[in-house]
């Protein structure tokens, strides 16, 4: 049997190009959305063709746990879970809502609890397994503006850490991948000279791209077993 992944917010940007770099490796993959069903789908269907992999679509909300549950309910092994799933809110914190506050938590962290409680029992039940989450530079320093975003990314971060400690002696590893300003959806939000304004500021003079993000994270997956609760930074320099 080939090896398995599951990878949430997969229709779009990191998430997209991972399940690509994923399926390229030989993986058959389980690939979330919580909107875009038709266009992941089609992906899905794509990848297959292209790299004789098994990718199956779920439309789900990873925050919700009745939506992980139903997902799990199909999967029966799994050897790398890559927590994606991940919204931004830009704005002052005096003026976002207790739920705004609670979608972003809920998405960008809650969901990590969700997906890793599930995939834990099969990782082992196989004797090992990986865990990825996709993090941010703002998890380690902060970005005015964006509080929500950078609470759930610390909180990533430190539940990395420790959850590799907890599962090291079960051969199961946990490592994030904390990117910087990655050309990606999110990031539309930016004006034309807000971005060259930013692009500046980076030492290597431009955004990220995806592709550069899945060929890390595919390395962090592959990485020697010892290699457990670290933070890998992906920003071209910038912080």
């Amino acid at each position: 049997m080939g090896k398995k992944a599951l990878v949430t917010g997969a229709s779009r940007g990191i998430g997209r190009a991972i399940a690509e770099e994923l399926a390229s490796q030989g993986y058959d993959l389980y690939l979330t959305c919580l909107h875009s069903m038709a266009s992941l789908t089609g992906y899905a269907e794509e990848l297959g063709k292209k790299y004789g992999s098994f990718c199956q679509a779920f439309q789900g909300d990873m925050g919700n746990p009745e939506d992980v549950e139903r997902l799990f309910s199909s999967i029966r092994s799994l050897d790398a879970l890559v927590n994606n799933a991940g919204i931004s809110y830009i704005g002052l914190l005096q003026d976002m809502t207790p739920e705004e506050w609670n979608r972003v938590l809920s998405t960008n962290l809650t969901s990590c609890f969700l997906t890793c409680r599930q995939a834990i029992p099969l990782m082992l039940h196989a004797g090992g397994g990986r865990i990825l989450n996709i993090s941010s530079v703002w998890g380690a320093v902060g970005a005015s503006t964006e509080a929500a975003y950078s609470a759930s990314k610390g909180a990533v971060n430190s539940l990395t850490k420790a959850l590799a400690k907890e599962l090291a002696p079960s051969n199961i590893q946990v490592n994030a991948l904390a990117c910087g300003v990655i050309d990606t959806d999110m990031n539309r939000c930016f004006t034309p000279e807000e971005m060259q304004a930013l692009m500046e500021e980076i030492p290597a003079g431009r955004l990220g791209t995806p592709k550069e993000a899945a060929a890390l994270a595919g390395q962090i997956l592959n990485a020697p077993d010892y290699m457990t609760g670290q933070i890998i930074t992906l920003d071209g320099g910038w912080i």
